[in-house]
């Protein structure tokens, strides 16, 4: 385990109102982190990602897959996809993300960005089978990148470097109000993959 992070508050909240994000600094250290991204890279069922946008399927360079306690549906980008079973490296993760967070997750969307080309545009989770106002727990391994949120309203920016093995929570009213977005850049060359815990309310 990671103690080098003892200068960061786990508390603070990164947003200046209208919902909560606290960021958790790396939860492994750097060795650690290494051996999980592989594990991740080699181990899940990965697949390029759809979206109907306009009427037209849309298969993006991003891979996806997602897990669950249970066979769940879940749609997005007018595309629906049913849960994979938890593999035993998803449910550590599961284990140490619920300890660190004191929230409970039955779910994990994973993404894998190849290098910086690959990003994801402004968006909320909001989609009706996730739990309402629900935690959503982002642990990253590879690239560090930036992560953006942009208030629905105010137009309000908040940018923050996600480090190899660290953990983002967004909670509370955050994606009713808050967009966020993976910016691509020219810059990084590397893979970065990113799990998403979530809860499913079905």
């Amino acid at each position: 385990m990671d103690l080098f992070n003892n200068e960061i508050d786990t508390t603070q909240n990164l947003l200046p109102k209208d919902g909560t994000v606290n960021y958790y600094g790396k939860l492994f250290a750097a060795q650690e982190a290494n051996s999980y991204l592989n594990t991740l890279l080699s181990s899940i069922q990965w697949k390029n990602d759809e979206a109907i946008v306009f009427g037209k399927r849309i298969i993006t360079k991003r891979k996806v897959a997602w897990y669950a306690n249970k066979p769940f549906s879940y749609t997005y980008s007018n595309t629906t996809k049913r849960a994979l079973p938890w593999t035993q490296a998803l449910l550590d993760f599961k284990g140490t993300v619920e300890q660190r967070t004191g929230e409970t997750f039955n779910s994990c969307l994973l993404n894998l960005y190849h290098d910086g080309s690959e990003g994801m545009a402004w968006h909320s989770d909001a989609e009706k089978d996730l739990k309402k106002n629900g935690a959503i727990a982002s642990l990253s391994f590879g690239a560090e990148r930036k992560f953006a949120f942009k208030h629905k309203t105010t137009k309000e920016k908040v940018t923050i470097t996600l480090a190899h093995g660290s953990l983002l929570v967004m909670k509370g009213t955050t994606q009713a109000h808050w967009l966020h977005r993976l910016p691509p850049t020219k810059l990084i060359n590397r893979p970065r993959v990113n799990l998403t815990f979530r809860t499913i309310d079905k």
